[in-house]
């Protein structure tokens, strides 16, 4: 049994719903009517209006009062559906006398109402509904936080009492009904997926869908979420990544393939990553990570556009061109130039780690020498990296599916595409030779099992390259970090809409 404790403003509201109902007036009804959404009432309105023979438009509308304002025996409201508001004007020679007074009595902000009438133009000139009747079709219990616009040179600030994210974060809804901005964040997020899609599909790529629940995990450095299928009696984990099915699929005839989708990485939680994520990920045969270059530039550029109307955009007080040629600089020059360290002059882990340590640089203990240039590309070359670039050429030990340069075995094919100082993209030639590919898992496979880099062997995806897997380029890439870019929002739980949280106490 629910524990919850009504405040005195929803004991209130539940006597109201109460009084309706032995009234006979039922404040959920099974059905309702909508001839008409607020946007289109209102254009149809003006179109009427300029056309000088129309006759008086009738509309039936629905949506949530956002406003009420009594003025004697008139009444002023406003509604609000998911295309904008329009104002109700009831008044009891339209409405009648017992229907205004209830509408006194029992509605509330926050109720959904059905309300049918004819559209005019108010004396102070603005567009509305006389109603003619109107009727309960939710009824809210909980008020809705309020909020109050002010016009401050000009513009319309809105404050509202919804404003602490942690709040937000636990009550999306409510954020979502009383703050149009974030509803337009999550607008922009779906518009990025679907120009994704768009672009893909315009190149031949197929879109498929592979198992979330997956007996090896693979595909990425990540600690995993465990499970157990009760009937099978088999251990089963959340996927970590798409890669490995993905290229599966290259080696069954298909040529391009993507899919967006959730992975699930058992990890901290920062402004840049959640436990629950959305990723793109692709895989082109016969191209090699410099032709992914070209075609991530491509398809960053086509999105841009088709969602913001252009290339350009302010995030976070900078201005960022995805128009431009991105700039291509490995991470040995990278690091050297943001961080000051010669890699090629510390060719193992001892070694760097005493040329970090003498900089007073951060040295994770036990780390390999991939590890230590991963941390110095983080620490000093990720936050210099504003404009759209991308960082290639990685070190062999951090990338066990990539393919090794063909001029220094110890480096692979790999790059990595950042703006405004974060991590976008990841990318590879992609190993397509078997035995290389079971040399690199059993090197993985015998690491500490607390080690994120630590990778299980895959029998079945080894069985899968032994009959053959063309050349191919690989991309991932974060949907999420993508929409937070376009919607210039510093946190990635701004763009999910049900970011995990931690457990409150008591809960």
């Amino acid at each position: 049994m629910s524990e919850y404790q009504y405040s005195e403003i929803e004991r209130n509201r539940l006597s109201k719903l109460e009084q309706l109902r032995q009234q006979g007036l039922e404040a959920f009804p099974a059905r309702v009517e909508r001839s008409h959404t607020t946007q289109a009432a209102l254009t149809e309105f003006e179109a009427a209006e300029a056309a000088a023979d129309a006759a008086p438009l009738q509309a039936t509308l629905v949506g949530r009062i956002r406003s009420i304002r009594q003025m004697g025996k008139l009444i002023f409201a406003h509604i609000e559906d998911g295309y904008g508001r329009l104002q109700l004007f009831l008044r009891a020679d339209t409405l009648g006398a017992e229907q205004l007074q209830t509408f006194r009595d029992y509605y509330d902000l926050g109720d959904f109402v059905e309300a049918r009438g004819e559209m005019f133009r108010t004396k102070a000139g603005e567009a509305s509904l006389n109603v003619a009747a109107i009727r309960m079709i939710a009824k809210a219990i909980t008020p809705l936080p309020a909020a109050k616009d002010e016009v401050v040179d000009g513009e319309v600030v809105r404050h509202a009492t919804l404003a602490d994210p942690e709040t937000r974060y636990r009550q999306r809804y409510a954020d979502l009904a009383v703050n149009p901005q974030v509803r337009e964040v999550f607008r922009i997020r779906a518009a990025t997926t679907r120009s994704l899609r768009e672009f893909l599909d315009s190149h031949d790529f197929l879109e498929v869908e592979t198992p979330v629940l997956q007996p090896v995990y693979g595909g990425a450095a990540a600690r995993p979420f465990v499970t157990e299928h009760n009937q099978l009696k088999q251990e089963l984990y959340l996927r970590i990544s798409f890669e490995l099915y993905l290229k599966r699929l290259l080696v069954g005839g298909y040529e391009r393939v993507y899919e967006i989708g959730r992975d699930f990485r058992n990890e901290g939680v920062s402004r840049k990553h959640n436990p629950e994520f959305t990723m793109l990920e692709f895989y082109m045969a016969y191209a090699d990570y410099q032709r992914v270059m070209e075609f991530t530039e491509e398809m960053l550029r086509f999105t841009a556009q088709q969602v913001l109307g252009g290339a350009k955009f302010s995030y976070q007080g900078n201005e960022i061109d995805l128009g431009r040629d991105w700039p291509r600089i490995t991470v040995a020059d990278a690091v050297q130039e943001f961080a000051g360290i010669d890699l090629a002059q510390y060719p193992d882990a001892k070694s760097l780690a005493a040329a970090m340590a003498a900089k007073e640089y951060y040295v994770a203990p036990k780390a390999s020498r991939g590890k230590l240039i991963e941390g110095l590309v983080g620490d000093h070359v990720e936050p210099r990296l504003i404009q759209p670039s991308f960082l290639y050429d990685y070190p062999r030990e951090i990338s066990p599916l990539a393919k090794s340069s063909p001029d220094d075995a110890q480096t692979v094919e790999r790059f990595e595409g950042y703006v405004a100082g974060f991590e976008l993209c990841n990318a590879f030639s992609e190993l397509n030779d078997p035995l290389d590919q079971l040399a690199r898992f059993e090197e993985m496979s015998g690491m500490d099992a607390d080690d994120e880099d630590r990778h299980p062997l895959d029998e079945d995806y080894l069985r899968a390259m032994r009959y053959g897997m063309p050349p191919n380029g690989g991309f991932g890439m974060g949907i999420d970090r993508l929409t937070m870019l376009f919607t210039d929002q510093p946190n990635i739980r701004e763009v999910i809409l049900f970011p995990h949280l931690r457990k409150r106490e008591g809960e």
